[in-house]
């Protein structure tokens, strides 16, 4: 029995160690993440703004896949636009395989008319993939079937356990009277070449995202606070990376302090998870919980997806801006 149960953790880990070096982590509180989502984000809420995000997903396997990032923005009006830096990071089976970059951000910002806000961003950063090869355990290794005694693997491990190459994105971003807003990015522009072995090839595929929603004031209708009233707020996403399709649709409502949200992600081929999200907002911080519950009977064993956000608003460093924010869910 522990055999069989070692077998099959054992199974689920190489098949999530092949989805995640093939695809970017996918955090569910998406505009709690906002330079992740969209580097044309970068200034959108004007006065300096800290992201901390952390998401632990398949809890239930060994060690499964947890994703770290950090993010800081602000608008600078001196060069018309949004200034950023976005340092991420993930970690599989305890480290078998980990993935950092860190990048930096330029948001121009666009008046287009008196209503119409639009944010072009460039994204630019390196990206670093390394693999534990002393952490693999291989079939061969297993001297006598069901002893569990572990010998030498007889597998050639590839010549480098880093590598490592330069990454670039873009965004844009286009707000209707701080209330409605839809936006696109697209990750990996270059697809860099992440193999381990020389001569392989093992390219990154391009990431592209498309979101938009609007905030809608219960008690004032379109152009109420965003915040301090009873609100809510509709929003659509979509993700695409290689062959792999995602789409979110959900509902934020606030009721401030609090914010309660309700996501549904679809697969395309399956369905993937309903997304639940319980959060607490102040005039200078937020902090919000959400629970990936998955809809598969695989994906239930493996424990689902928690995940922690917190992000601080300072005060602007100055009284007035020449631009307004584009106003997009706090998570």
């Amino acid at each position: 029995m522990q055999l069989k149960r070692t077998i099959l953790l054992g199974c689920l880990t190489l098949f999530s160690f092949i989805g995640a070096f093939s695809q970017d982590a996918a955090f569910s509180q998406f505009y709690a993440n906002p330079l992740y989502l969209n580097p044309a984000l970068a200034g959108s809420k004007i006065c300096p703004r800290l992201t901390l995000n952390y998401r632990n997903q398949y809890p239930a396997l060994v060690k499964g896949y947890v994703s770290y990032s950090a993010g800081a923005d602000m608008q600078v009006d001196a060069i018309h636009g949004g200034l950023g830096v976005i340092a991420d990071a993930d970690v599989l089976g305890g480290g078998i395989l980990s993935r950092i970059s860190g990048s930096a951000i330029y948001s121009f910002r666009l008046q287009a008319s008196r209503n119409i806000t639009m944010n072009l961003a460039l994204k630019a950063g390196y990206l670093q993939y390394r693999l534990n090869w002393d952490k693999l355990v291989f079939g061969d290794q297993y001297d006598i079937p069901g002893t569990g005694e572990i010998i030498p693997s007889q597998e050639i491990p590839p010549p480098r356990f880093n590598i490592g190459d330069m990454d670039f994105s873009a965004g844009f971003l286009a707000g209707y009277k701080e209330r409605a807003y839809i936006g696109v990015a697209a990750d990996h522009l270059t697809t860099p070449d992440m193999a381990f072995y020389i001569g392989n090839q093992s390219k990154l595929d391009m990431r592209f995202t498309v979101h938009a929603g609007a905030l809608f004031d219960l008690q004032q209708g379109f152009q109420g606070d965003d915040m301090k009233d009873l609100s809510v707020s509709p929003n659509i996403v979509y993700m695409q990376q290689g062959s792999y399709k995602q789409l979110n649709t959900g509902m934020y409502l606030n009721m401030y302090p609090f914010v309660g949200g309700l996501w549904y992600r679809h697969a395309f081929n399956v369905a993937d998870a309903v997304i639940l999200l319980l959060g607490i907002q102040q005039a200078n911080y937020k902090i919000g919980y959400s629970f990936d519950f998955p809809l598969s009977k695989v994906s239930i064993q493996s424990g689902g997806a928690h995940e922690v956000s917190f992000a601080w608003q300072f005060p602007c460093p100055q009284k007035e801006f020449k631009y307004k924010a584009i106003k997009c869910p706090r998570f």
